[in-house]
């Protein structure tokens, strides 16, 4: 149990940030007006994600998907902007 909780304290709200700022950057329309929604909806997303981590049936499971999706994300966003796929902001 104590592994699955550290899982869901530490690695819940990377993982949130990762999937607010992968769906904020990808979403169609200005950044400058989409970010805003995306971001009241960060706390929702972060309680899911730490209650995620107790869906596994081991602690190092928990610490592995998260953990991987975790990284999963991030590396999404920087290949999105990599790519151009994100829109830029207004100078």
């Amino acid at each position: 149990m104590w592994g699955k909780s550290l899982a869901a304290g530490l690695l819940g709200f990377p993982l949130a940030v990762g999937l607010i700022g992968l769906i904020a950057l990808l979403w169609p329309g200005r950044i400058e007006v989409v970010t805003l929604p995306w971001l009241l909806m960060a706390f929702p997303v972060w309680i899911g994600a730490m209650s995620l981590a107790f869906v596994f049936k081991t602690g190092l499971r928990a610490w592995l998907w998260m953990g991987g999706a975790t990284a999963l994300c991030f590396a999404l966003i920087h290949l999105a902007k990599t790519l151009g796929w994100a829109a830029e902001l207004p100078a």
